[in-house]
């Protein structure tokens, strides 16, 4: 290592001293260990534009030890991001572009929200897919219009958690030999030593996985881990790990290689410490030496020049291959194209149907339609009726195809089509039983937090499914997604509400859906009954009394709408005015003007009953403190589906005589 690079790595190290300790808030250790291999990383081998952060051909970098954000918030500066130093000074502060923790959006070149341990991980893996995804469908003998490296530095944190050994394990599997991580292995913890509670061969678990590992003794040694990355590179074959054994806190004379240098401030006096020990000068706080800002700053030149060279290749293959080419810039821009939607189905009233298998046949259809639609289940294809039938499955080799086999790795695969989303160019789905969704909640969290747009498709959505049982069937688990904001929670009454729930989640470019559909059949609603509209806008009047006049409201969400539509029938032979409003989603009716919501729910008629195969808390937000809620409050049963209804008084007798009781009480 020479003087200059010695200084350039001093610098990352010293913006990250200098921001936690104004901050008195903050992960020191992780930036001063690992500065000299995101050194190597950033300044010989990344390829990136920082005047065009979303180039698409870029490669992509994930900082999954989310934690030790001031090493990336350092180079992103110093490399000519559109962040100034004032926002280095501003870190962790209110409306600052340099939170804690890495976040996907605000801050221009962070690629995705990291911090809860794992999640980068995952989210590297599905960069990677969706980057030979789109190599495989576009690239031609005329150029490569995609072909980049995904990068990570992850930690010991990282690799603990299960959500990365399960995208580990597809990695191998898929042989995505263009993802490269750098392990900071520093054998500390949070805690204290690793010894504590991981003390596994790493590099046997990961060799076991498919993985090709390389070690670098020594974290300080510019040209082993330049050689490492070149050997990694060059490994077609497989996914890598680079093992880097570094010192965390490296330069603090007292707390380098100790768990006191991990999550906090080194103090006024160890500050000083350090930088006496790296020869730094004392003042100014947060300096960047004008030699060492201009040799960081060449990124931007050879930035522009490698996007240039790229978009010329573009530009010939463009010209011998027009038609791949005006396919390829709708998938890359996110534009949905003309026409899209105009083969969904609609489905007749003659038989019921799953909304399970009605979504099906209006994935195949949107998929004819719409290239960059990819997704898949958690080994579930056969149930949850996800699978594109015009394809075959995306395998090591074939990654032109759609069809992704996730495994069972609910949890990695919420983070991989997070990561997906993220790379752009493809519009990502899941599939697995609702029950399930808890195994992945952290990912869809993290989806909304970023602004992410995958579909998450949720099969069995409640007790009828039946004999599976309890431990099958979600009962706060719709309840549960609706508390994440941000996110499009959609449960359709039929075949022709689940094909308006598509196309609206089809339409979110900037938030998350939920799909939530039935195994058992239901009945078919008559398709001129606005549900387009009333899909979109979150809830509308499926049925009305005579005239529009209504006493008492129903409303019902998924199966139970059906329900709520006998009801009305049995209070009409009573003589009770009824309204139905199907509420399929929530959050799509609540941000709908005032004016609309009241005209769905007059606040003139408060005799509200809604009815839902699950827990109860919340309803009261639209039933108002005099309604009733029928649902389900306690742990389900096996059995036939249409006893547990019976059982659990989801009934439309049940239904009926709570609108009557509240007529009574009025």
């Amino acid at each position: 290592m020479t003087d200059f690079e010695q200084k350039c790595i001093n610098t990352i190290r010293m913006l990250a001293v200098d921001a936690v300790q104004k901050a008195n808030s903050g992960h020191p250790g992780l930036p001063m260990g690992g500065a000299p291999m995101a050194y190597v990383l950033w300044t010989r081998f990344l390829k990136h534009n920082p005047a065009d952060p979303k180039w698409i051909d870029r490669d992509r970098f994930v900082l999954s030890a989310g934690h030790g954000s001031m090493l990336l918030y350092a180079l992103l500066y110093l490399t000519g991001y559109d962040l100034p130093l004032d926002e280095i000074k501003r870190f962790r502060q209110w409306g600052s572009l340099t939170p804690g923790h890495p976040e996907h959006g605000p801050t221009p070149g962070v690629e995705t929200t990291t911090g809860p341990l794992g999640q980068g991980f995952a989210n590297g893996v599905g960069m990677a897919i969706a980057e030979r995804f789109l190599a495989a469908t576009f690239n031609t003998a005329d150029g490569a219009v995609m072909d980049h490296y995904t990068y990570a530095i992850v930690s010991d944190g990282d690799l603990m958690e299960g959500v990365a050994a399960e995208a580990a394990s597809l990695a191998g599997h898929l042989k995505l030999g263009k993802l490269i991580y750098l392990y900071d292995d520093n054998l500390i913890s949070l805690d204290g030593s690793t010894e504590m509670a991981f003390t596994e061969d790493v590099a046997g678990r990961f060799a076991a996985y498919g993985w090709q590992v390389l070690r670098v003794e020594d974290g300080n040694d510019l040209d082993a881990i330049e050689s490492a990355i070149k050997e990694a590179q060059a490994d077609a074959e497989h996914p890598s790990l680079i093992m880097v054994r570094t010192v965390i806190g490296y330069g603090s004379p007292n707390k380098a290689g100790t768990a006191a240098a991990h999550g906090a401030a080194l103090g006024p006096d160890e500050v000083k410490a350090t930088k006496d020990n790296l020869g730094w000068p004392q003042e100014p706080a947060f300096l960047v030496p004008d030699d060492v800002l201009a040799h960081f700053r060449e990124a931007v030149e050879r930035g522009k020049a490698a996007q240039a060279s790229w978009q010329a290749v573009v530009d010939a293959w463009a010209a011998a291959n027009p038609d791949r080419a005006a396919t390829w810039q709708q998938m890359v821009s996110g534009e949905l194209p003309a026409g899209w939607d105009a083969d969904l189905p609609v489905f007749p009233t003659d038989k019921p149907v799953a909304t399970r298998n009605a979504s099906s046949k209006v994935i195949n259809a949107l998929a004819a339609h719409l290239p960059g639609l990819i997704g898949g289940a958690a080994d579930l294809d056969s149930s949850t009726k996800t699978y594109i039938n015009s394809d075959e499955d995306f395998q090591a080799g074939q990654y032109h195809n759609r069809n992704l086999r996730f495994g069972v790795r609910e949890h990695a695969m919420g983070g991989i089509v997070n990561g997906m989303s993220a790379h752009g160019g493809v519009i990502p789905y899941t599939a697995t039983f609702a029950v399930f969704s808890d195994y992945m909640r952290p990912s869809i969290r993290l989806a909304a937090l970023s602004e992410f747009r995958p579909i998450f498709v949720f099969t069995h959505d409640s007790i009828g499914l039946g004999e599976d049982g309890p431990t099958h069937q979600p009962i706060e688990q719709i309840m549960s997604l609706r508390l994440i904001p941000h996110l499009d929670v959609i449960r359709p009454a039929d075949a022709n509400e689940t094909a308006a729930a598509w196309r609206c989640a089809i339409q979110n470019t900037d938030h998350p859906t939920v799909l939530m559909f039935t195994r058992q059949n239901i009945p078919v609603l008559d398709p001129s009954l606005g549900m387009a509209e009333g899909v979109d806008r979150g809830a509308y009047v499926l049925a009305d009394g005579p005239g529009g006049k209504a006493d008492v409201i129903l409303i019902g969400t998924g199966s139970e709408v059906h329900i709520a539509l006998d009801a009305q029938k049995l209070l009409a032979e009573k003589g009770v005015a009824t309204r139905v409003v199907s509420m399929p989603s929530w959050e799509r009716f609540a941000r709908q003007p005032q004016s609309y919501r009241d005209s769905v729910l007059p606040p003139a008629i408060t005799a509200r009953v809604a009815v839902e195969a699950g827990v109860t808390l919340g309803w009261q937000k639209w039933v108002g403190d005099r309604g009733v809620v029928v649902g389900v409050d306690r742990f389900g049963a096996s059995a036939p589906y249409k006893e547990i209804y019976q059982h659990f008084g989801l009934t439309p007798e049940r239904v009926a005589d709570e609108a009557l009781a509240l007529l009574e009480r009025a």
